[in-house]
């Protein structure tokens, strides 16, 4: 039987929750979803400069199991349900200069961000999804998860592998019970954090922007599309995984990196 698909529309009546979704990739997700037609909620540790009614905005601290369970019951007790999870929250802190300057609060703020955080949401929300054998879970992880730069985030790419992995497993047991799982790993997205790195950069070097752009580039190895990607590239894809056009995608990684990874 042909399935005939709205585009336009096609996440009409879904209920999704984006972490880190007031800025950079979250935020181009976030609205890429409610543009679908998707009831859209947000978390991020701090109230949004700019606010998008669309959006349903709670403040939490998602490194901290207390605000997790905070997210779950104010959801579940607000919407009743969530049908699409994005597992977007992420990032790095920690200083340059390899293993010998990173303290266990790096490894462990860092794990607890990209790690524990969203296995703790996958276990508030998923009983309810199983309940009804219908869901889908996004773990935006990186690259880094198989190509660590050492020297600058080793806690990061060491927890994002982690994730990916973890990601997978879940996959195999929930996916019979109806809850399909994908993992997302980015490249170098230009978000406007990226954008104040690379101008930093161009400063202290003495370059332009492009230069400056262009010396990231290489040392990621190149990058043979030739530019970063822009978060509204990755919505893109969160945007096809999540609908009904992708019904018998699970357990699977993309890789969205303009071609950066050097390895099949």
């Amino acid at each position: 039987m042909e399935q005939v698909f709205n585009f336009n529309d096609e996440l009409s009546g879904k209920i999704a929750l984006v972490t880190g979704g007031t800025k950079g990739t979250g935020k181009a997700i976030a609205e890429r979803l409610s543009n679908a037609g998707a009831i859209v909620i947000i978390t991020a540790r701090n109230v949004p400069k700019e606010t998008n009614k669309k959006l349903h905005f709670i403040s939490a601290d998602l490194c901290k199991p207390s605000e997790t369970q905070k997210v779950v019951s104010e959801v579940l007790g607000k919407f009743g349900r969530v049908d699409i999870l994005v597992n977007n929250l992420g990032g790095s802190e920690t200083q340059s200069g390899g293993f010998a300057v990173l303290s266990d609060q790096d490894w462990e703020q860092t794990i607890q961000t990209n790690l524990l955080a969203p296995v703790r949401l996958d276990r508030g929300f998923l009983p309810q999804m199983i309940k009804r054998r219908s869901g889908v879970i996004i773990h935006i992880a990186s690259i880094q998860g198989k190509l660590p730069l050492h020297n600058s985030t080793l806690p990061y790419a060491a927890a994002k592998a982690g994730l990916i992995n973890y990601s997978k497993g879940l996959s195999k047991e929930v996916s019979p019970k109806g809850v399909r799982v994908l993992t997302v790993s980015p490249g170098w997205i230009m978000t406007t954090s990226a954008t104040r790195m690379t101008e930093r950069i161009a400063e202290s070097s003495n370059t332009t922007i492009e230069q400056a752009t262009q010396s990231i580039m290489e040392a990621l190895g190149g990058i043979p599309i030739g530019r970063p990607a822009h978060p509204e590239d990755v919505a893109e894809l969160v945007g096809f995984l999540v609908s009904p056009r992708a019904n018998y995608l699970t357990g699977t990684e993309f890789t969205i990196d303009g071609g950066t990874i050097p390895t099949i």
